[in-house]
């Protein structure tokens, strides 16, 4: 029964959306270098697990790229691995304290690559994110795109997943323990 769709899951999934779609926006008109678009992501794969992680930010992305920001449809692939990595990672629960940062890494380390490789060899370098500009820098000093694109993107990503991550686990925190119950997949304890 517990992995069968129910309103509380669609009502989750919803949430993450606008979650995601407020975060990107926050994110995208303060050209910050991060992204802030996937805190919805992280809190449906805590709760829901890897299939259903996949969701939100393959939504989220389809909004945004359809309405204000068209880099977010290149980067679903990104999304949806993210979604599904993320549930994997948080399947025995939100990391505690410490352990934030090397899921971070497990988190970050392929969904980089493959964002990397689409900002070099779709865009040159150059998105909606204020993170361009750092590429751009370290391509006129002599580094190549491909790794100019990698290392901006880990480290801005690094820092966008821990903060998505500690978010997410504050708000699954604050959530009633009915509500847990009745979304919770059975691999998972919260």
């Amino acid at each position: 029964m517990k992995n069968k769709i129910n309103a509380y899951k669609i009502c989750i999934i919803a949430l993450a959306v606008v979650i995601n779609y407020i975060g990107g926006q926050i994110a995208l008109m303060l050209k910050l270098p991060i992204y802030l678009d996937s805190m919805g992501t992280f809190i449906t794969a805590a709760l829901l697990g890897p299939i259903w992680g996949m969701l939100p930010n393959l939504l989220s992305g389809l909004i945004l790229g359809l309405t204000i920001d068209v880099y977010s449809l290149y980067y679903a692939p990104v999304g949806i691995l993210l979604g599904f990595i993320t549930g994997l990672v948080c399947r025995k629960g939100m990391p505690k304290k410490f352990m934030i940062f090397p899921a971070a890494v497990i988190i970050t380390l392929p969904t980089s690559i493959i964002s990397a490789l689409i900002t070099a060899h779709l865009f040159g370098g150059i998105t909606s994110s204020g993170s361009s500009i750092i590429v751009q820098l370290m391509t006129k000093a002599g580094i190549g795109l491909t790794i100019s694109c990698f290392v901006v993107q880990f480290i801005t990503d690094y820092i966008d997943r821990i903060i998505c991550m500690f978010v997410a686990s504050r708000v699954i925190k604050l959530l009633p323990s009915d509500i847990k119950k009745q979304v919770v997949t059975r691999f998972q304890k919260i």
